[in-house]
């Protein structure tokens, strides 16, 4: 019988030392897993992104976006990607929004499908969330960090969850909805 329930966890840190960092892998060191601010916001990149990172665990909310929609998007002040490269070669992106009063939102996050399971995804969460906490920093206008949130759900990869709360994100709030049609909330 197929699986008819999607459960949405909503996961947050309220202050910086929430973060529990993960180890740092070896290919820092040497050198071939590097973490980047896209700094020119391009609308095509996170697509990209977006799309590679998101085709194989039903990532579809934002295959409908126009150019114009994207690009309001990464424009945004206080939006930001980051991107894992391994050797040169995009491996995964985290996506920060500035939200009002200083909340931040993981929108979010994830890792192409050849690079999951290789512990990139502990270190790109954890310079991510740092990134997070450190925002302000980069854009004056806003208030300090107070709050990072994200989401995750059980279509996403089956670590997701555990890689968040070993980071030191709280769950505070869980939905599960009926994916049938007609089905229910609960």
């Amino acid at each position: 019988m197929e699986n008819t329930a999607l459960t949405t966890w909503s996961l947050e840190q309220t202050a910086g030392d929430d973060l529990s960092p993960a180890a740092v892998p070896a290919a820092v060191a040497a050198g071939e897993l590097t973490v980047v601010r896209a700094e020119i916001p391009s609308p095509g990149f996170n697509r990209y992104l977006y799309g590679a990172v998101g085709a194989d665990v039903s990532w579809t909310d934002r295959l409908v976006w126009d150019e114009e929609r994207w690009r309001a998007f990464v424009e945004q002040p206080g939006t930001e990607t980051w991107v894992a490269y391994e050797r040169g070669t995009p491996a995964g992106y985290l996506e920060l929004e500035g939200q009002p009063d200083g909340v931040v939102e993981i929108t979010y996050f994830g890792l192409l499908p050849a690079c999951r399971g290789r512990r990139i995804g502990g270190h790109l969460l954890s310079v991510g969330t740092a990134r997070a906490w450190d925002l302000a920093d980069r854009w004056p206008a806003r208030a300090p960090t107070r709050r990072v949130w994200v989401h995750t759900c059980s279509d996403d990869g089956p670590h997701a969850l555990d890689n968040y709360r070993r980071r030191g994100f709280r769950i505070f709030d869980v939905r599960t909805e009926d994916t049938r049609p007609g089905g229910a909330r609960k």
